[in-house]
């Protein structure tokens, strides 16, 4: 994958997003156009019923900040009769065909998960002319190569910056902010999840598979909990930081993956005698001689002094550690999952995407 996330007229644009701000009149007030921007909404689950919610009752702080109002042409969901919180979200706007939606929209985001329908859906929108939002981190990491490549011929923008630790900005700032430096190495605990469980063990003596059965009760586990407990899900997000950071082809099957399935209470007690704790490290760098150098990612539980900030990152934080040339060492923290803490980061995406729309009608 090339260093830049959008070639051509994608990047162009997104570098126009995150630049613009709304025209101003004569008195100094923000100038909003009456032309919306149309949004279509694929996945109405925690994280998109939350999108919808916050598009309705931000529309006016929403408009101020693009330029322009983000009108919400439908919401696409599996099952019509499912009980869902969409308080304040205008009636009728479900639909069971995604399809009927991304044709005529300016945006469309996806946080309806899985490989297919969803890549199906983002392909016809990005080939439609819209630009596209997305926190689905297991398409990115297995066919965002792909995915990437077709925005940058449509000239169109990708963004995901919620596929990575929710709202923490990491993406950005290892994409963005560190554009001008040279990083060695990315160490993170990203799996709010696995996190829980190994800090219940850690901090209230609660044997291992009696934390498992708690995290699945509290549901933070994925509805198939292999993807945390096996380190799928860590792997997926260490894979697009890598690509992040060092372009590259970097794909699942560079992962040098061991979950914490096959941890023991004699485990936690050893690392307890020796002043440590265990914790899922997902890790990216750069290996081998200079002129050729290496992408290395692993996901692996790693011992951790008790001191470590990696230690100290309790419940369902996560914590990323940069280490780059010129910055030094950079710690971002904060909530990894949650249906706010991720539309925050969709709309971050939106908003910018939204306000490129608008500054390219000038």
């Amino acid at each position: 994958m090339a260093q830049r996330r959008h070639p051509a007229g994608a990047g162009q644009r997104s570098g126009a997003a995150r630049c613009q701000r709304p025209r101003e009149d004569v008195n100094g007030v923000s100038a909003v156009s009456q032309t919306p921007v149309r949004v279509a909404l694929l996945g109405a689950g925690t994280v998109g019923a939350a999108v919808a919610r916050r598009l309705a009752d931000r529309a006016e702080v929403f408009a101020r900040r693009v330029g322009a109002p983000l009108e919400l042409t439908g919401i696409a969901v599996r099952d019509l009769g499912r009980p869902r919180d969409l308080t304040g979200v205008l009636p009728g706007l479900l639909t069971d065909d995604p399809g009927a939606l991304v044709d005529e929209v300016d945006i469309v985001v996806e946080v309806m998960g899985g490989i297919q329908p969803a890549r199906g859906l983002i392909e016809r929108a990005l080939r439609a002319g819209a630009d596209v939002v997305t926190a689905n981190k297991q398409l990115l990491a297995q066919h965002g190569v792909e995915l990437e490549a077709l925005a940058g011929r449509e000239g169109h923008g990708l963004e995901y910056e919620a596929a990575v630790v929710a709202a923490v900005p990491i993406m950005r700032t290892v994409r963005d902010a560190l554009a001008g430096d040279e990083i060695r190495s990315i160490r993170g605990i990203v799996n709010g999840s696995t996190n829980y469980i190994l800090d219940m063990v850690a901090r209230q003596g609660v044997p291992f598979q009696d934390a498992v059965t708690q995290a699945g009760d509290l549901g933070y586990l994925e509805a198939d909990p292999t993807e945390d407990l096996e380190g799928l899900d860590a792997a997926a997000k260490i894979v697009l930081l890598a690509r992040a950071a060092w372009g590259g082809e970097v794909g699942m099957s560079d992962v040098q993956r061991e979950g914490i399935s096959g941890l023991t209470d004699a485990d936690f007690e050893n690392a307890r005698g020796t002043g440590q704790v265990i914790k899922l490290i997902a890790s990216a760098w750069r290996s081998g001689a200079p002129g050729a150098p290496r992408i290395e990612v692993a996901v692996r539980p790693t011992l951790v002094a008790a001191d470590h900030p990696f230690a100290q990152t309790r419940e369902g934080t996560n914590m990323v550690i940069i280490e780059a040339d010129s910055a030094g060492s950079l710690r971002l923290s904060g909530a990894g999952a949650g249906g706010d803490e991720t539309a925050s980061a969709v709309l971050g995406d939106l908003i910018n995407l939204a306000r490129a729309r608008v500054a390219a009608r000038d």
